[in-house]
């Protein structure tokens, strides 16, 4: 599976002075798992994104270690540690908040046995404990660049399948044949995609060649690890570019699939509302905002939402009944391909609900709506809402104003809005002018 150049030798080995690594930029953790790894007579070598990125010139978030000793054999080593995984097992190293992750080299997947190696009929590898050597081990990492291996003691730099010509190249490439390779982890499509945009590199041809097709092996991941991909997809920086490729490849859909029926329609303000969420959610992030996975959800099952409760209204349903049953028919089957959790949904379906509320802001409902948990949350996904076309931009400039305003002025905005509307009675109907009766007359 290794890919090899008449013009380069693999392993390619670069010395001290021959590239940017330093420890200096390395986790203190890190250092000490490998350390102690060592020590133990077991090999150690920082591995993945953190080399690369590294080598990129950019932080990375975390630190990945790469090891001979088997799961058990680091556990003993660490006592802050735990066993996780089954398809394939890895060892956490907990320093505080921190966490550092250890996996064994993997071995040929077709050297296992019925204990260790299982496959699904499709090809997707259902468990991959099979342990083998570095050599190995690189070879059965997914792209080029993610196979760098980093040793802190000698201060060298391992490749074994061109990833360093390929972060010359500013190149994604899949190690081995790719149809094969995402049918093994159809999820391994959505991380070419991911690092495609975060290091604003290219798909290598054949890397993306089969995407199209394979797209709907997506279907068969678990939905509680396509949530957990979802919110590294769109909630790292570079979710318009990601949302372009995902599209573009057909990877969209099956994360979606409600959402792209309404974008495969003629409601251009679907489109425009997800893309200008996305456009706003890269900002907050370089600004060092907070982001949650609520509001994202939002936007993207928004357009479902809308559309449902449309049908319903017109069925006869009231508006609020109709958004309530809209949202809970939306959730259900948005759960059967990335699952959402309760601390998520719950916000999401008060972000909804509020777009409801905000528009009713006579007497005391005004100052009870800027109290509530959500408004700011409700707020945005209105200004958004207006950014993107759907509805008129006459809100949001007043809740912006009302929240910047004082308690006199505010007192005078609702009056104001008051004053604008027909009188009702009790029953929330117009009043009617009375009627003047004929005086009887006088005898």
């Amino acid at each position: 599976m290794t890919r090899k150049t008449s013009s380069e030798k693999f392993p390619r080995i670069l010395s001290r002075d021959e590239h940017p690594v330093s420890r200096k930029h390395i986790s203190d953790s890190a250092l000490k798992v490998m350390h102690r790894l060592r020590s133990g007579g077991f090999d150690a070598f920082l591995v993945g994104g953190g080399v690369r990125d590294l080598m990129l010139g950019k932080q990375p978030k975390d630190f990945d270690i790469a090891t001979n000793a088997t799961p058990e054999e680091v556990r003993q080593l660490f006592r802050n540690s735990r066993i996780i995984g089954r398809r394939f097992k890895i060892v956490h190293v907990r320093f505080g908040r921190e966490i550092i992750e250890v996996t064994t080299y993997r071995g040929n997947h077709e050297d296992g046995n019925g204990k260790t190696a299982v496959a699904g009929e499709s090809g997707m590898l259902l468990r991959d404990n099979v342990y083998g050597t570095l050599e190995e081990d690189a070879v059965r990492r997914d792209f080029t660049v993610n196979a760098l291996y980093y040793c802190s003691e000698k201060f060298t730099v391992l490749d074994h399948v061109g990833g360093l010509s390929d972060l010359e190249k500013r190149e994604v490439r899949i190690i081995g044949d790719a149809a094969n390779r995402y049918q093994e982890d159809p999820v391994r499509m959505l991380r070419a995609v991911r690092f495609a945009a975060k290091l604003d590199f290219t798909l290598e041809a054949r890397t993306a060649a089969p995407l199209k097709k394979l797209a709907p092996l997506l279907e068969q991941i678990p939905a509680a690890r396509l949530f957990d991909e979802v919110l590294k997809l769109f909630m790292e920086g570079q979710a318009l570019r990601v949302y372009a490729l995902l599209k573009h490849y057909n990877l969209f859909r099956p994360l979606f699939p409600a959402t792209q029926a309404v974008l495969d329609g003629d409601d251009p303000s679907a489109a425009a509302l997800i893309e200008q969420g996305l456009i706003n959610t890269d900002a907050r992030i370089s600004q060092n905002k907070p982001v949650t996975p609520a509001f994202l959800f939002a936007v993207m099952l928004w357009p479902v939402v809308r559309r449902e409760m449309a049908q319903l209204q017109a069925e006869g349903v009231p508006e609020i009944p109709a958004l309530h049953q809209a949202a809970q028919n939306c959730v259900s089957a948005q759960q059967q391909h990335t699952s959402i959790p309760k601390r998520f949904s719950m916000p999401m379906r008060d972000i909804w609900e509020l777009q409801l509320r905000l528009p009713r802001r006579t007497g005391r409902r005004a100052q009870e709506l800027l109290e509530h948990r959500y408004f700011r949350a409700g707020y945005d996904f209105l200004l958004l809402r207006e950014q993107a076309g759907e509805i008129p931009e006459e809100l949001g400039p007043w809740w912006t104003a009302f929240q910047e305003a004082d308690e006199g002025t505010r007192e005078g905005m609702q009056k104001k809005i008051a004053g604008d509307r027909p009188a009702r009675n009790n029953n929330g109907r117009r009043r009617r002018k009375p009627r003047h009766r004929n005086p009887p007359r006088s005898s």
